[in-house]
């Protein structure tokens, strides 16, 4: 709910998780765009973008860290941790990009992107009502809406851009491998073979298939996501119902219990969304190296 209208009545249920699923945005007008009521390019979501980028640094530092204090000796836990998930990369990319070049990009790509989206999937696990609480005293001082998501995996925008992004890749891995002549003639005679007649059949197949990955890749991680942070949402429902209830020591006990065993859950939904993500990354890129 919004500042002046929390005052006047508590919350119901539906208000409660749709002021929660609200993005904190500022409208940025662009002089001779003309904004339109169906796609408004104005809109930022700058929770997501705020959380992505604290993240991301905070991602690489910590892979930075790592690199820094590793020795030829005995290593410590920290370092260990480390080499053993860059070796379950490496080992992963080995499965699946055979060209030793290319490796030495998309693997360290492939373990930012793994650390990276385990990050922004762990905000899951903070307390629903923390930081947007805080929020709720800062936002409107300084002049922003008293909205705040901090999970940002679970903005399509989030997800969508992210497998964008893997896009551009394979396409840079295309061009390169096979040359843009040979790229370009792979788009018209695949999958169904060299033929001026298949040629628009095997091109509109080609698009379809693009466009069906990097969706399907973006959706995949978003869904989950989302749906975890609707859990946790209807669970702080449960604790918040307590004191309203006449059953309020039982919904206070469900709650804890509920809470615990839908985190411990958790760890493993947000460790395997983010592996997912990586080995598709790794995938795909794999497929942009082998000619049909």
């Amino acid at each position: 709910m919004s500042a002046e209208n929390a005052g006047a009545h508590a919350p119901t249920a539906g208000e409660y998780i749709q002021h929660h699923l609200q993005h904190l945005q500022m409208n940025f007008s662009f002089e001779g765009v003309k904004q339109t009521n169906i796609v408004d390019f104005s809109l930022f979501n700058l929770d997501s973008v705020f959380f992505s980028v604290v993240l991301g640094v905070l991602g690489c530092l910590f892979l930075w860290s790592a690199a820094r204090k590793a020795t030829s000796g005995v290593p410590g836990r920290f370092q260990a941790a480390v080499e053993i998930l860059s070796e379950m990369v490496e080992n992963q990319a080995k499965g699946v990009i055979h060209n030793a070049q290319s490796r030495k990009l998309v693997s360290p790509l492939a373990l930012t992107v793994f650390v990276w989206i385990f990050l922004m999937n762990a905000m899951d696990m903070l307390p629903v009502d923390l930081l947007p609480a805080a929020w709720h005293a800062a936002g409107p001082a300084l002049g922003f809406k008293d909205y705040m998501r901090v999970v940002p995996t679970a903005d399509l925008s989030t997800t969508l851009g992210l497998s964008c992004s893997v896009l551009l890749i394979c396409l840079f891995y295309n061009i390169k491998i096979k040359g843009l002549g040979g790229w370009s003639h792979e788009l018209v005679a695949a999958p169904f073979g060299d033929h001026w007649l298949l040629y628009p059949i095997n091109f509109l197949m080609q698009m379809i298939e693009y466009l069906a990955k990097t969706v399907s890749h973006g959706m995949r991680l978003f869904g989950n996501m989302f749906a975890g942070e609707l859990v946790f949402m209807l669970i702080a429902l449960m604790g918040g119902g307590w004191a309203l209830s006449t059953t309020g020591v039982g919904l206070a006990i469900g709650h804890v219990i509920a809470g615990t065993v839908w985190t411990l859950f958790h760890i493993l939904v947000i460790t395997l969304q983010a592996f997912i993500f990586m080995m598709l990354t790794l995938v795909y890129t794999g497929q942009a190296h082998d000619a049909h």
